[in-house]
């Protein structure tokens, strides 16, 4: 599994989830996913994963497969995988069916990132018949799913997964706490740290999956530690346009935060009169462990010294804005200052 780099930094990808804003249809929401993956296949991102979510009014992407097998029609060149699907919500021969069909239909161009959280609420998660995501249990699916997505062993007789058997679509561990750090160690895959969200156990997580990490397990994928981190992003010509458009992912936050799910809110001068004290400090600042938020060159020096404090091979870059455009504007500007 090659992680390439470009002009001497680590590669970029990008984590999308079908974001819709006030105002606007949820088919447009879709058609402004496909621009955005359109623009940045051609900028040289790495890859662009779509993350499973179920029951949001702000994020669209609860079948992640139908959005990448749509993103797949529109991009030639990007790999494009899940970021990721959500294991337990699952059983593991359709998850392999699934991924299967892609990587038949439009060949070696996807990655199946897993993780155990359920992407949603606990009443929807019941309604999916959520298994639980326990780690003993999880291992197990991920095994399963791996053995159905590889070559068939003749004289065996086995479930299998058609089409999907012989793909063997690379597998990536997620997460955001210890938990999946170990599973990735114990299995020898490569680790993506949702670094954006839960930049708190970052290094803790690290230091589990690199001690642990087992190069000589069947299921290795890598032949040592490899790792992809989350950060929240934002670009704009100015600091000052920058921050002032990040208000925006700000109130999503809180907004996921405080269980009031709804479409990306418009920017605003005015953060401190919208949300108490005790809201301004779930919205946090635009500059934080795994945040970038300003001009090109602030944006990436952060960047910098975030891959170089952690010793990142791969960054994964989440930007949310209200005007679609504005974020591709962001995903350009960054393009062209990490030297692409």
């Amino acid at each position: 599994m090659d992680v390439t780099s470009t002009a001497g930094r680590v590669p970029l990808s990008v984590l999308e989830l079908a974001p819709v804003s006030q105002g606007m249809s949820r088919h447009d929401a879709f058609v402004e996913t496909r621009r955005l993956a359109e623009e940045v296949d051609r900028l040289g991102y790495q890859r662009l994963w779509v993350a499973e979510h179920h029951g949001s009014e702000t994020f669209l992407s609860s079948a992640t497969s139908l959005v990448l097998g749509h993103l797949a029609e529109h991009t030639s060149r990007i790999r494009l995988g899940s970021g990721g699907v959500m294991l337990p919500n699952h059983a593991p021969l359709m998850v392999a069916e699934y991924y299967g069909t892609l990587a038949t239909i439009h060949g070696d161009r996807f990655d199946l990132g897993l993780g155990r959280a359920p992407g949603t609420d606990p009443m929807t998660a019941a309604a999916l018949r959520r298994g639980t995501g326990e780690l003993d249990t999880f291992a197990q699916d991920v095994l399963d799913l791996q053995a159905y997505l590889g070559p068939r062993r003749p004289g065996t007789r086995r479930v299998r997964a058609l089409p999907g058997e012989e793909t063997e679509v690379p597998l990536w561990m997620l997460g955001s706490s210890t938990g999946g750090a170990q599973v990735a160690a114990a299995l020898g895959l490569p680790f993506s740290f949702a670094s954006h969200f839960a930049p708190q156990q970052l290094a803790q997580a690290l230091a589990v999956y690199r001690e642990a990490f087992n190069a000589g397990a069947e299921t290795a994928q890598v032949d040592r530690p490899t790792v992809m981190a989350g950060v929240s992003v934002l670009v704009a010509p100015t600091q000052e346009e920058a921050e002032y458009l990040y208000t925006t992912s700000q109130l999503m936050t809180v907004r996921i935060r405080t269980g009031q799910s709804a479409p990306l809110d418009p920017p605003t001068h005015d953060l401190a009169g919208m949300l108490s004290p005790e809201l301004l400090q779930v919205a946090g600042t635009p500059v934080g462990p795994a945040r970038a938020v300003g001009s090109p060159e602030s944006v990436v020096a952060t960047l910098d010294a975030f891959v170089a404090e952690h010793a990142i091979d791969e960054l994964i870059v989440a930007t949310y804005t209200h005007d679609p455009e504005l974020r591709r504007r962001s995903f350009r500007l960054l393009a062209d200052a990490w030297g692409m």
